[in-house]
């Protein structure tokens, strides 16, 4: 079993929400940076949030104002919260842990989730 372990993935209609989350089995509180990526068929993997160990986050344009990325510390885990999901959001979602904070920097992590299979049906 990797560091990353997600869930929340399954088959939902248009319109309706859901909630992706990662545990990382080493904690996140020293991550730079936790993000989800997400790939579908025959696209480029593409950045859909990311939140700083200090709580900055980032969106991809499509979600903006229906996705909220959040970290808890305590329970080691990411969520992304997807509301109003349209048929492209179908695709494998991704967790992804990019360095772990040490005093002298960030040691390169680039650590990924299993991935999984949000399916938009109409």
């Amino acid at each position: 079993q990797g560091q990353l372990v997600e869930s929340g993935g399954g088959l939902v209609q248009a319109g309706d929400s859901l909630t992706l989350v990662c545990l990382a089995a080493r904690g996140i509180s020293s991550i730079k940076t936790m993000a989800w990526y997400r790939q579908a068929p025959g696209k480029q993997r593409e950045l859909v949030a990311s939140i700083t160990y200090d709580g900055k986050t980032n969106y991809v344009d499509s979600g903006k104002g229906r996705f909220t990325i959040s970290r808890n510390s305590a329970k080691k885990t990411v969520s992304l919260q997807m509301n109003s999901l349209k048929h492209d959001d179908a695709a494998d979602y991704y967790c992804h842990a990019d360095c772990l904070m040490v005093i002298e920097g960030c040691n390169r992590l680039d650590e990924w989730g299993q991935g999984p299979l949000v399916t938009v049906s109409s």
